[in-house]
């Protein structure tokens, strides 16, 4: 590739896009909610966030020295996410408070880099957490949903132009920041009736001796306050 490629490239992906009409930011807010709450299509789309539930444990578990084994993805949006070392201390805890915070979390971040005109870049990041992420799924269903995932990213920021990778980013970060909200409901919920024995919240009261109420709080709040602010980074209010 000769250097004026090369710069041309950088300044694809680096460079600034214009913002979208205001009516773009709007109609992919209810466009993401249409994905979010109606339970039936949630039951699909919901696979996108154990993607970034899964992936928060697996990046935060190598970040903090652990060993990554493996990470499998489930048809019933159900994932696990496995990893070596210490079973106690800083480092695990971490690793398992990262998965329900991990898509609000991301939402967040990607608020911040569309409202600072960095579209492309948002959808390349994606991009390639998305491959890294594809080297350590274990089981073919996996392969499939992280695929189709990267393969949409990729070709909206190769292919296409301004207008549309606007609207498909901010429809992705809108469907983050408020479909990281649900799961955690959900596992509330699940709690109550007795079920879901071993979730994050569970296992993080075993680790920490703070009961699992306290940390369905803080997977409340998280996902909440980066809706909250997000939205308002979005909305520009």
């Amino acid at each position: 590739m000769d250097p004026a490629s090369i710069g041309e490239l950088w300044d694809r992906v680096f460079g600034s896009q214009p913002a979208p009409d205001e009516w773009v930011v709007y109609v992919t807010a209810v466009l993401a909610l249409a994905v979010v709450v109606p339970h039936q299509v949630w039951r699909i789309s919901r696979n996108a966030v154990t993607i970034a539930h899964e992936g928060g444990h697996g990046l935060t578990a190598l970040v903090t020295g652990r060993r990554l084994d493996g990470i499998r993805l489930h048809s019933d949006t159900s994932g696990l996410t496995v990893s070596r070392g210490k079973p106690s201390g800083l480092g695990m805890v971490l690793t398992a408070a990262a998965g329900y915070t991990a898509p609000p979390l991301l939402g967040l971040g990607g608020a911040w880099l569309l409202v600072a005109h960095h579209i492309t870049l948002f959808l390349w990041l994606a991009t390639v957490l998305l491959i890294a992420m594809l080297v350590m799924i274990r089981n073919a269903y996996g392969v499939f949903t992280v695929v189709v995932t990267g393969a949409a990213f990729l070709l909206v920021s190769w292919l296409t132009g301004p207008q549309v990778q606007a609207a498909f980013a901010y429809t992705a970060v809108w469907f983050l920041l408020l479909g990281g909200v649900r799961p955690a409901f959900e596992l509330q919920s699940k709690r109550r009736r007795g079920g879901a024995a071993d979730s994050d919240a569970d296992q993080l009261a075993r680790l920490t001796g703070a009961p699992a109420a306290m940390w369905l709080f803080l997977f409340h709040a998280v996902s909440l306050c980066s809706l909250i602010g997000g939205g308002r980074w979005l909305l520009g209010l």
